[in-house]
């Protein structure tokens, strides 16, 4: 598996939401442009962004920081949150984006998702985010009353390569994974699958290695860097295996 380190911006800032509510919101004081430079420097050959602001309200304030983001990162970069239109696919592609996560428009509009795969081919990764084991779009703030499981199993038709699945109850909260329902969800799809949401310690990377199911990819992880609850070169010498990652 990767290791995925998280920067996930709100006005240009590296912050972190818990259970994706904007009303609790931690604030870094940190450059992003620096931390994927250390990121980079620390091993990860991945980089997962989320546009808080995008996925909101569908601002494009932060696409300068995502290009300047890209420049300082060695590796691939993937990049969620309000890409719901063909303009948001050009201008992420423009700034470096190496994968784009749909979500919101995977739900409301599946057929656009189809057709931005025949015209811009492999990158588009399934952005499942669920609570209760249902999927949550907008932000995560609106109900779709469709199942995480059902979304996924959908996915492959539609083309794309790869899902990052998010238990919003465990997300930045430090309560560890739910590797349950990923499995499950990786197993609807039969895609790889990129695990989000309440890593905490090296034990969770430890429990995530010990179940070794071929579909579940990467573990993203953000607050627990953050918070020094890990040390991300060391858990990066210990658990990730060989890059797959330009594959999915």
């Amino acid at each position: 598996m990767l290791i995925v380190p998280a920067i996930d911006l709100l006005a240009g800032q590296c912050v972190r939401l818990r259970q994706g509510d904007y009303n609790q919101v931690e604030t870094y004081g940190l450059d992003p442009v620096e931390v994927a430079r250390e990121f980079s420097a620390q091993g990860a050959k991945r980089l997962h962004i989320v546009d808080l602001d995008a996925a909101r309200s569908g601002a494009s304030n932060n696409r300068p920081v995502i290009h300047a983001v890209r420049q300082a990162f060695g590796g691939l970069v993937e990049v969620g949150g309000g890409v719901r239109s063909e303009a948001d696919v050009e201008e992420l592609l423009e700034a470096g984006a190496d994968r784009l996560i749909v979500g919101t428009l995977l739900v409301r509009e599946p057929e656009t998702v189809a057709r931005w795969v025949k015209r811009y081919g492999s990158v588009f990764i399934g952005g499942i985010d669920a609570r209760g084991g249902e999927v949550k779009v907008a932000g995560w703030e609106e109900g779709s009353k469709l199942l995480d499981t059902e979304l996924a199993a959908r996915c492959r038709a539609l083309g794309l390569i790869s899902l990052v699945y998010t238990n919003i109850d465990r997300d930045g909260t430090l309560l560890g994974p739910d590797l349950e329902r990923t499995l499950l969800v990786a197993e609807a799809a039969g895609l790889p699958v990129i695990l989000s949401g309440g890593i905490a310690s090296r034990a969770d990377f430890a429990a995530v290695a010990e179940v070794n199911h071929p579909l579940l990819a990467g573990v993203i992880t953000g607050k627990a860097i953050y918070q020094n609850r890990i040390d991300l070169a060391e858990v990066i010498r210990h658990y990730q295996t060989p890059d797959t990652g330009g594959l999915w």
